[in-house]
């Protein structure tokens, strides 16, 4: 049992295999569920990620998204980029930044136009 709550997004996917070959080269363990084959749990640490299959989902058009707040944002920046994901289109990477409002982030469009935002506190 964990010692706390948990969130955990449930995104759209139109090919679950498809999905899971993309995050796994961003370094996710999982896979479909064995018990429903248009179900994905994927996970990366302590970051879990669900996936259900909606086929007629249009990337371009998707509003789904998460932001994904971890405590040590460069390292897992270092290894998405080994991915070599465009900057721009779907799927993308965006440019890790620091933000205004007191974050360091950057973002991962995924193959189904799933926005992930990933970042941490800056601490100054």
């Amino acid at each position: 049992m964990q010692p706390y709550d948990l969130a955990i997004p449930t995104l759209p996917s139109r090919s679950i295999p498809a999905t899971i070959a993309f995050y796994h080269h961003l370094g996710f363990e999982g896979g479909a569920h064995e018990f429903n084959w248009d179900y994905a749990i994927l996970n990366r640490g302590a970051i879990e990620l669900h996936f259900f299959r909606h086929q007629s989902l249009v990337p371009a058009d998707s509003f789904a998204g998460c932001y994904i707040r971890v405590m040590d944002v460069q390292s897992i920046y270092q290894t998405f980029m080994a991915s070599r994901l465009p900057s721009t289109g779907i799927p993308r990477m965006e440019t890790l930044e620091d933000k205004p409002w007191g974050l360091r982030e950057f973002a991962v469009v995924d193959l189904d136009g799933n926005l992930l935002r990933i970042g941490e506190v800056i601490n100054e």
